[in-house]
């Protein structure tokens, strides 16, 4: 097996998630991958009710999986088991009024505008 296997269990990492550093106001990450130079994130979010992402802009795709809660942005309002790909140069905000988890994957790190 190769020295770079990740094994996590994201149900009882995210029961944990008030541990988790703060990305913004309200939304706490877990990275579980990063490559050089912040390329290739993968992470997990948790979004407190209210929580709310200001809008920014994506240099690479950003991919989503919503996993519990709600999550909505200007293409609708996304429920558990909804994947998401936001190609390179899209700008969205995002929120989530009950709150939600996800699991996020950015190719390239974004920009907050």
């Amino acid at each position: 097996m190769s020295d770079d296997f990740q094994r996590i269990d994201v149900l009882s990492a995210s029961r944990e998630s008030d541990q988790w550093p703060l990305l913004r106001e309200g939304v706490r990450i877990l990275v579980l991958y990063e490559g050089d130079e912040g390329r290739d994130q993968v992470a997990l979010l948790r979004y407190e009710p209210g929580a709310t992402v200001p809008e920014h802009f994506h240099r690479g795709r950003e991919t989503i999986y919503v996993i519990e809660g709600i999550q909505e942005d200007h293409t609708g309002v996304h429920h558990p088991g909804t994947w998401l790909s936001n190609p390179p140069g899209t700008r969205h905000s995002v929120r989530s009024p009950k709150g939600c988890l996800v699991l996020i994957h950015w190719s390239q790190p974004v920009e907050f505008l």
